[in-house]
C-alpha cells in the first residue's frame, strides 16, 4: 500500500484505533441530537432571537417554536436530521459519497447563524464603543438576514464546509464547523452575562468587546490545534463515523 502524506496544522489527530466504529445509532443518541436542531432552527430568525434574550418569550416565539418542534420531530423520526439517522451516513471520511440534502440544509442553516450572530455582536459593540450609542437591535433588524442570507446562499451553492456536494473532505471540514460553533457558543453566553452585569457605558462596552473577541480567538486556536471535541482531523483512509 503506498504511503499517504497528510498535512495538518492540528496538534492532535484521530486514527481508526482511537475510536470504536458504530454502524447503528442508539436511540438515546438519536434523541439527544434532536434538541440541537430544535435550537438551530429556532434561532434562525435572528431579530426574533434578539427579542427573546432582551424581553423573554412572547406569542410569536411560542408559535415559531411549535412549528420548529413539529418539523424537526418529523424529520428526526424519518432520519433526516444529522445524528438522528438510524445509522451513520458517513463511515469512511475520505469516501466520495453524495452529501444528502437534509445534511446540507441543516449545516447551512447553522453556518448562517454562527457567522451572523458573531459579526453583528462584534459590530454592535464596536459601534457602541466608537459612538457611545447602543444600536444593536437596529443592526439585527437591518443586517441579520442579508448576512445570514449570504452565507445560506453560499451553502446552497455548496461552498461551505460540510455542505459540499460530496462528503469526501468531511474529515477536515467538520473541524471548521465545530470550531466555529464552539467559539460562538462559548463567546455568546459570556457576552450575554457581561451585558446583564455591566452598565451601557463606553468603558464597559469596550470590555465586553475585548472579552468577546478574545474568547472567539482563543477557542478558534484550540479548535485549530484539535484540542476541542470533534475538531481533530480524521486522517485519509481512517474509518470513523460522523454526525
Amino acid at each position: 500500500m503506498p504511503e499517504v502524506t497528510v498535512r495538518t496544522d492540528a496538534r492532535y489527530v484521530e486514527f481508526d484505533t482511537d475510536r470504536q466504529i458504530r454502524y447503528r445509532n442508539k436511540l438515546s443518541y438519536r434523541v439527544l441530537h434532536w434538541p440541537i436542531w430544535i435550537f438551530v432552527f429556532f434561532i434562525a430568525p435572528g431579530p426574533l432571537t434578539f427579542d427573546l434574550f432582551e424581553r423573554g418569550v412572547d406569542a410569536r416565539m411560542a408559535g415559531w417554536l411549535s412549528v420548529v418542534l413539529a418539523a424537526t420531530a418529523v424529520a428526526g423520526l424519518r432520519g433526516r436530521l444529522p445524528g438522528c439517522e438510524p445509522q451513520p451516513y458517513i463511515i469512511r471520511f475520505t469516501e466520495d459519497r453524495p452529501n444528502p440534502l437534509y445534511r446540507r440544509v441543516c449545516y447551512t442553516t447553522a453556518w448562517g447563524e454562527v457567522v451572523a450572530f458573531a459579526v453583528l455582536n462584534a459590530a454592535g459593540l464596536a459601534y457602541a464603543v466608537a459612538t457611545g450609542e447602543w444600536q444593536l437591535r437596529q443592526m439585527y433588524e437591518v443586517a441579520y438576514f442579508p448576512i445570514a442570507g449570504t452565507v445560506w446562499a453560499l451553502g446552497a451553492a455548496g461552498r461551505l464546509p460540510r455542505v459540499k456536494p460530496s462528503t469526501q473532505g468531511e474529515g477536515h471540514e467538520r473541524r471548521y464547523f465545530y470550531g466555529s460553533v464552539w467559539a460562538v457558543a462559548i463567546a455568546q453566553p459570556m457576552l450575554w452575562v457581561l451585558w446583564r452585569m455591566l452598565p451601557a457605558a463606553r468603558a464597559a462596552d469596550a470590555l465586553k468587546l475585548a472579552v468577546f473577541i478574545a474568547v472567539l480567538s482563543a477557542v478558534g486556536v484550540l479548535a485549530r490545534l484539535g484540542v476541542l471535541p470533534r475538531t481533530r482531523p480524521i486522517l485519509p483512509g481512517e474509518l470513523a463515523v460522523s454526525d
